[in-house]
């Protein structure tokens, strides 16, 4: 089955809405209770293996529910769009909330944890790709 530009954008805006919520609600929870008594740093680094398991799960959910194929350009262009739209959310609310520039905010970054960021990054935007294709069977379509 081919899937059309329209799925495909559903399929990343759905991803991206999963992580980003997710990220959202665990982001407040860092920033309230974890930052005060662990460090910015420390905070980041516990955050980011929930994170992983958050993007993971949703990569699955995501497949399935859209049922997208295996095809790679199907796959990477819903992980690329989702991260657009993270990127773009992420940016906004940096310029807005914390009324900083977009080079005040990538400066502003801790370098051990905004690393482990950017990989976690490339792995939200690859994760549709890399996670094998799981079959209808599951109740999700």
């Amino acid at each position: 089955m081919r899937h059309s530009t329209p799925q495909i954008i559903k399929a990343g805006m759905a991803y991206f809405g999963l992580v980003f919520g997710a990220g959202f609600i665990l982001g407040t929870i860092r920033v309230s209770f974890l930052v005060p008594r662990l460090g910015e740093r420390i905070a980041e680094l516990t955050e980011m293996p929930i994170m992983l398991v958050v993007i993971w799960w949703s990569a699955q959910y995501i497949t399935q529910r859209f049922a997208l194929p295996t095809a790679a350009s199907v796959r990477l262009s819903t992980g690329l769009i989702a991260l657009g739209l993270l990127l773009a959310a992420e940016f906004l609310l940096a310029v807005i909330l914390q009324d900083q520039s977009l080079g005040q905010y990538i400066a502003s970054r801790d370098p051990v944890s905004g690393t482990v960021y950017l990989i976690m990054l490339a792995l939200y935007a690859a994760m549709p790709l890399m996670i094998g294709r799981t079959p209808s069977a599951s109740g999700y379509e």
